[in-house]
């Protein structure tokens, strides 16, 4: 059994101070040195049950990459992925913060417990055939992987069953947590998951996120904060053409909302970055729309910021509405705090980033990744291009990312201000592809995710392993995050007692898509792969 530090029992420390002061000076030497060479052959021990478990991560990445279910609606996926975790000994919970598709799945006994989690949600509108550089839908209109998220969770669960076999064998403490980021792309569930005391156990939390390439960082990495708000109006119906006069339309106060927030647009911080779609705009034109709804996500650096633009928007729908002489009602659909990598975590995850390194990319890869990028970017020059990165990247800190004009939100930002949280991002995609588009699905159930993914399990592994194992480095973590992070700014959310996970969002949808894509789905037992299932060649002929 390794202890958790470098320490010697008080009886040995009692005759050491019997003997000659350079025998004493030897045993302290030799002691840490002992604990660090026990501590990297652990390491090792853990990547290399990793690399056991390849074949489980190639085909969880293609599993979940053909159930491409959204927000909400990740059934099948959550059913696959506890079903493998339940069979490795890990009790589940399912149904968190009063979201079906939401559990937990925890392991281990006494020792500091490490919450390990990544998003499972597939995009609507983006089926794209795996393997293939050019534009192919699987099924027209279905969702699809154009983010990744298939490959996060596989990199978790190789990372848990790896810990869990090691702490095993060697009687090591420690509890692992793993969890879902339910509908991440619509920054819906993560509040609700800290409202709801998911993390009030948890010690540390480390995130996974897909990427073309292997990093992580501390402070606030540059994203906006959020909130998703739908501003539905009532109004009153009449005949278009007979009697207009009489109706009171509810459309026309989402116009007239959506136009003055245009207008405000131009007042607001630079850092302020706001879109929206009319997610109801009536029945008919010859019926005057009693109902009508707009959906906005309101985004800043700080929470002051997403609130104060959330505020704007609830006083300019108001208007809108006394304007029409229409009502209003509004519901929050989700929330995302501005982010904030915990230092301590981020530097021990950077050196075990180094020490797994980038995959060995093989030929077929990169003839791969050249495809997509003369299919996604015709005419480049090709030393203009990344095809697969072969380094991993330089620790990102405040000082070498520079100021922030913000940008995407993650509602993985609410953990980042409940425990000391980072986000671990590991090559399982290409360069030269759109993020949120079909292009970014092209690589997703092929071998670079298949290799990205072991690697980035490699990484989660040996930091969690650093955790549990190296009480200084865990007391560090939450002193930043007491003295530095919680100095500098605390935890806001916009969300009330009142407000609920959104869990009817995507129902619809898949109830009609269902039933084609279940055609679709992975058949391990039957083939090797995915590519192999579809025909595909890889790379393309």
């Amino acid at each position: 059994m390794i202890s958790q530090r470098a320490k010697l029992p008080t009886r040995i420390l009692s005759a050491l101070r019997r003997l000659p002061a350079s025998l004493i000076l030897l045993v302290s030497v030799l002691a840490p040195l002992s604990h660090a060479q026990d501590s990297e052959a652990l390491k090792q021990e853990i990547m290399a049950a990793i690399d056991a478990r390849a074949k489980l991560v190639q085909e969880m990445v293609d599993s979940i990459f053909s159930f491409a279910e959204p927000g909400f609606q990740e059934y099948r996926t959550s059913e696959y992925i506890t079903g493998i975790l339940a069979a490795n000994g890990f009790t589940i919970e399912m149904g968190v913060a009063g979201i079906p598709t939401a559990w937990t799945a925890t392991w281990g006994e006494g020792g500091p417990m490490i919450a390990l989690g990544s998003d499972i949600d597939a995009l609507l509108g983006l089926s794209q055939v795996p393997g293939s550089p050019v534009i192919e839908p699987m099924i027209p209109g279905a969702p699809g992987h154009g983010e990744g998220h298939n490959s996060g969770m596989p990199a978790m669960v190789a990372a848990a069953l790896a810990l869990q076999e090691v702490m095993t064998r060697h009687g090591i403490p420690g509890r692992l947590k793993v969890w879902p980021g339910v509908a991440e792309e619509l920054l819906a569930t993560k509040a609700f998951f800290v409202r709801d005391g998911m993390f009030d156990d948890v010690d540390a939390t480390i995130f996974s996120h897909v990427s073309n390439s292997f990093s992580t960082s501390w402070g606030t990495p540059g994203g906006n904060g959020m909130v998703s708000v739908e501003y539905t109006f009532k109004g009153r119906t009449a005949h278009g053409a007979g009697a207009p006069w009489a109706g009171r339309s509810a459309l026309d106060a989402v116009e007239i909302m959506n136009y003055a927030w245009n207008m405000r647009r131009e007042h607001l911080p630079l850092t302020q970055r706001s879109h929206y779609i009319i997610s109801n705009g009536g029945g008919q034109p010859n019926v005057v729309p009693e109902y009508a709804a707009v959906w906005y996500y309101f985004r800043d650096t700080t929470f002051e910021g997403v609130r104060s633009s959330f505020e704007i928007g609830n006083t300019i729908s108001e208007a809108a509405a006394m304007a029409t002489e229409t009502s209003v009602s509004r519901r929050v659909l989700g929330y995302a705090a501005p982010q904030h990598g915990n230092r301590p975590m981020a530097e021990a995850a950077y050196e075990n980033i180094k020490k797994v390194g980038m995959p060995t990319w093989t030929e077929e890869d990169y003839a791969f990744s050249r495809a997509v990028a003369d299919n996604t970017r015709p005419g480049t020059p090709a030393d203009e291009l990344t095809f697969l990165r072969t380094e991993v990247d330089e620790l990102s800190t405040p000082e070498t990312r520079g100021p922030s004009m913000g940008g995407g939100s993650d509602d993985i930002g609410d953990i980042m201000w409940t425990v000391p949280t980072i986000t671990i991002r590991y090559p399982a995609n290409i360069p030269n592809t759109t993020g949120h588009h079909v292009t970014a699905a092209m690589a997703m159930a092929t071998p670079i995710a298949h290799k990205g993914a072991v690697a980035g399990a490699k990484a989660v592994a040996l930091t969690t392993y650093d955790l549990i194992t190296d009480s200084e480095l865990l007391e560090s973590a939450k002193y930043y995050f007491e003295t530095v992070q919680l100095a500098n700014g605390s935890y806001d959310p916009v969300l009330t007692p009142e407000d609920q996970p959104a869990v009817h969002l995507n129902r619809e949808l898949m109830e009609q898509m269902r039933p084609q894509m279940e055609a679709y789905y992975f058949d391990p037992t039957r083939y090797d792969s995915y590519l192999e299932q579809l025909g595909i060649d890889y790379p393309p002929q």
